[in-house]
């Protein structure tokens, strides 16, 4: 039986409906998807040079196909959710991705 493992694609985002893309697969390897959404924010403070307006961090089962996700669907952080620079959360452990707007 192998174990399953779940790894982080670093996407850039626009702010209309175009596709996201991946600009990164992380070299981790995460045993759950827990660990791997704990992961996302430090990882999304990291990439704060890459030139788009919504950078996210979407983890997925290792081998698993990039799931689409255009920009118009990436949820910005509101009052209740921290900045990037404030360590960015989650946004939804349903889609398993956290995001980092520009600022």
């Amino acid at each position: 039986m192998q174990t399953l493992a779940f790894v982080m694609a670093i996407l850039g985002c626009g702010e209309g409906d175009a596709p996201c893309r991946e600009l990164a697969l992380v070299d981790s390897r995460y045993a759950s998807e827990a660990q791997c959404l704990d992961a996302t924010a430090p990882e999304l403070l990291r990439r704060d040079d890459l030139d788009f307006p919504v950078v996210v961090a979407q983890c997925r089962p290792a081998g698993a196909a990039p799931t689409l996700l255009r920009g118009s669907e990436v949820l910005a952080p509101g009052p209740e959710r921290p900045t990037a620079g404030d360590a960015a959360q989650p946004r939804s452990r349903a889609s398993a991705t956290a995001s980092r707007s520009a600022s």
